[in-house]
């Protein structure tokens, strides 16, 4: 039965081959059902176009056999009958890396020709046991294995095992450094994004920021799901703000306030004062404030509109998280909270129209505001997080 506790994370990254605009591999992520998850890493011949292609197609195709329960062995010969074959080296040819995890416990692995994944179990490395099965030619790896909470798996493209070679490295970093690393660097508290942010940000250094191979990893971890709240704009009806703020409160986890004149609202209903700080010197993003029982206070849309940047370099190539990760103005605080603690998202959007931002030069209305929470609320989705927006 699934521990409707827990939840199966998954966050990867991509750099390309230098000098092509589309990646060689391709990451495909499919829930066919509330207790199963399924990721596939594949890695198409080569670099460019072609690449992409054979591992867009190989990805797509064997995610919706896998959720279809096909066997593996029909899965491949699926595959090497459909994909289109290189002119030039005479072969359809695709490595790939599926994860199957089920009831976020029951693991499946199944690889080919990638770099063999491997897991981190209580902070340490663990091999996992794998059987190999030669199915038309193709030697496939099994590895089945019963998943404990923080289990973290780790897959890559043949670019992170190769990272280095001809530029800081003369035959790159081999699979046991790769591994002593990620253990080093490992944090319960780190997100699946974070974590393939790490090591293929590292491939990159390697690189020298040059990459040779179309370079990804995907890391797919079993945690605890945590739940966060944000409350911004009083409601249309201001008879209907105590209601709003009952409900706010009532919700477990982290509360975020966002609003100057929401914060005057929730400092007026929890009857504890409303606290600026200062001295902060980021000129770009206003200060934050204080209230008992609020774990964050933040101006709004300023704020939110700088948390979406965020958001939308997250779901491109992550460039920003080493800045967000570590500043304590308000719109890097949010999005430690949301992009990675929480795994559940509860929007509360009062509705009200407020009258000092309909001037001209302000650049700021109602419509920024609803627009700026559902593109929000929409990034969220993209990350797997679970999503509600209430309307007030």
């Amino acid at each position: 039965m699934i521990n409707s506790r827990y939840i199966t994370e998954v966050g990867y990254l991509s750099f390309n081959h230098v000098g092509e605009e589309l990646c060689g591999d391709h990451i495909e992520v499919t829930s066919p059902d509330d207790s199963t998850k399924i990721l596939v890493l594949a890695d198409g011949l080569g670099s460019g176009v072609k690449a992409n292609i054979l591992s867009t197609l190989t990805s797509k195709m064997l995610s919706s056999m896998i959720a279809g329960d096909i066997s593996i062995k029909e899965c491949i010969r699926c595959i090497a009958n459909t994909l289109p074959v290189c002119k030039v080296r005479k072969v359809a040819y695709s490595t790939f890396t599926i994860i199957k995890v089920k009831d976020n416990k029951y693991v499946d692995i199944y690889n080919f020709d990638n770099p063999t994944p491997f897991l981190i179990h209580n902070g340490e490395i663990m091999e996992l046991s794998y059987s190999s099965t030669v199915i038309d030619g193709k030697t496939i790896y099994h590895a089945k294995y019963e998943a404990d909470l923080y289990d973290t798996f780790f897959l890559m493209s043949d670019g992170v095992k190769y990272a280095g070679v001809g530029e800081t490295l003369n035959f790159g970093w081999d699979m046991p450094e790769i591994k002593a690393y990620m253990q080093r660097i490992y944090r319960e508290e780190y997100s699946s994004k974070a974590l393939a942010t790490e090591l293929a940000t590292q491939c990159n250094k390697l690189y020298n920021y040059r990459p040779g191979d179309d370079t990804t990893v995907a890391v797919v971890r079993i945690r605890e799901r945590k739940q966060a709240n944000l409350l911004i704009g009083p409601a249309t009806n201001k008879d209907d703000d105590k209601n709003m703020l009952s409900l706010f409160f009532a919700k477990e986890g982290i509360h975020i306030v966002s609003g100057g004149t929401t914060g005057n609202i929730v400092s007026r209903y929890l009857n504890k004062p409303l606290t600026l700080i200062t001295g902060y010197k980021d000129k770009e993003i206003p200060p934050i404030a204080t209230i008992e029982g609020v774990d964050l206070v933040t101006e709004g849309v300023i704020t939110i509109n700088k948390v979406m940047e965020y958001a939308s370099n997250y779901l491109k190539d992550n460039s920003l998280y080493f800045s967000w990760l570590y500043q304590q103005d308000g719109a890097s605080i949010i999005a430690q909270y949301l992009f990675e603690q929480a795994t559940d998202i509860n929007f509360f959007v009062g509705c009200a129209i407020n009258n000092a931002h309909q001037g001209e030069d302000t650049g700021i209305n109602f419509t920024t505001k609803m627009h700026l929470i559902d593109s929000l609320a929409d990034k969220l989705k993209q990350m797997g997080k679970n999503v509600r927006v209430s309307y007030f």
